[in-house]
């Protein structure tokens, strides 16, 4: 078996961040992936979804 690509990792980091990852998909994660995309990937997604809570809060406000 081969690396996930990343559109396999962005799946699997916001499957995981909801809690509907499937088991398959967190083995493979596990067994093939590297910890350092799956961080990065993280690290991006969760600046991200603070950086639009700031701007759909302040666009309230």
């Amino acid at each position: 078996m081969s690396k996930p690509t990343l559109k396999q990792v962005i799946q699997s980091v916001f499957a995981a961040a909801i809690g509907v990852q499937s088991k398959a998909n967190r083995e493979r994660d596990f067994e093939q992936g590297s910890l350092s995309s799956y961080l990065v990937v993280g690290a991006i997604a969760t600046i991200l979804f603070i950086l639009s809570l700031v701007a759909i809060v302040a666009f309230i406000l």
